[in-house]
């Protein structure tokens, strides 16, 4: 076999790869005109390896492309140098947080690895301690994990959770003020003049649909406006089952003005049910959601929301980990505050019911 000698472009000694494509250690040595235990040296940074052959070794890593695997990584190194994002699903809500993280991320010296649970019904309760058992020690280091179901206080490697389901409680945690972010909706809707306030909530299970119910329902009582259960329909943060909700309420003889979603799917939703009953929006009926995905502002009209800062969300859930990853002491619940954006979807209620 002819060794190309160091200094001469790679290409022209790379041995055909295997048929499955996948470089090896040992397709890096037999390129390199080396052992495989050197390259473990050169790839550990490890004494014993001449500077030209180290080198060597490196470029012709470089033109293989060639990466250990992350379990093997962490055999070698306990540690992987990636952290976990878990989600349940990519939607609006987690992108825009794993947009946040990926920004937070540069430069950090850690990889990301995305995980959607892609869990539905029942197997949805626990899906976060499942996937963190498959990823946790060998493939990452630590997780942000978003809208966890269950308590995250005893994990194998450090956790992060957004928008945890059960509050913030036992492990580091990281939210936005969901009750005053839904008393700005709903005082907003009764500034405009609506007193029949429709509230479509969300997930019955979720501590943040929890919230934004009792800030709806704050908001009411200071103006002196009874809830009323009929008017608290559940959507569970879905569009779909929220239009169909809000097309029995829009149906009714005494509808309301406005409704207040809990999120903007929610939202999408009741303005889908809208368009097919002939509503107007914000002529006939005013529309306000939660979250401010990008979706809202493209909405027709653009949705007048709450805007939770999803992205910033997602920045210090990560420099939370990071702090645990380096055994620094971090706080264990922050709380951002969601700020009312106003839009098109919103305005006073028809004259007639003034």
């Amino acid at each position: 076999m002819c060794r190309a000698r160091y200094g001469e472009h790679v290409e022209s000694a790379v041995h055909p790869l295997p048929s499955s494509g996948r470089v090896t250690i040992s397709d890096v040595a037999r390129t390199a005109g080396v052992s495989v235990p050197t390259v473990s040296k050169v790839m550990n940074g490890r004494d014993g390896v001449a500077p030209a052959t180290a080198a060597r070794v490196h470029e012709v890593i470089e033109a293989l492309g060639y990466e250990t695997s992350l379990v093997a990584r962490s055999l070698r190194r306990s540690r992987t140098g990636v952290i976990g994002i878990l989600v349940t699903e990519f939607e609006p809500f987690s992108t825009e947080i794993l947009t946040g993280i990926s920004a937070a991320a540069i430069e950090s010296g850690y990889e990301l690895l995305a995980y959607a649970g892609l869990v539905v019904g029942e197997a949805r309760q626990g899906w976060e301690r499942r996937s963190l058992s498959r990823l946790a020690g060998t493939l990452i280091d630590g997780a942000i994990i978003v809208t966890p179901t269950t308590l995250m206080a005893d994990t194998a490697v450090p956790v992060v959770s957004i928008d945890p389901h059960t509050g913030p409680e036992g492990h580091a945690a990281i939210d936005a003020d969901n009750v005053a972010g839904a008393r700005a909706a709903t005082d907003h809707l009764l500034a405009l003049g609506h007193r029949r306030i429709a509230h479509v909530r969300g997930r019955v299970d979720l501590a943040s649909s929890e919230e934004r119910r009792q800030g709806y329902r704050a908001s009411l009582a200071a103006a002196g406006i009874t809830a009323d259960p009929a008017l608290e329909p559940v959507g569970g943060y879905q569009t779909a089952l929220s239009a169909e909700v809000a097309r029995a309420l829009l149906s009714g003889p005494d509808r309301p003005t406005a409704v207040f979603a809990a999120n903007d799917g929610s939202a999408l939703g009741v303005l889908q049910a809208a368009r097919q009953l002939g509503l107007r929006v914000p002529d006939d009926l005013s529309v306000v959601g939660f979250d401010d995905v990008p979706q809202a502002l493209a909405a027709t009209p653009p949705l007048t929301t709450v805007s939770q800062p999803l992205q910033d969300l997602g920045a210090q859930a990560f420099g939370m980990l990071l702090g645990l990853l380096e055994g620094r002491e971090v706080p264990n619940h922050v709380r951002l505050p969601a700020t009312l954006v106003v839009r098109g979807s919103t305005a006073p209620p028809p004259p007639a019911v003034r």
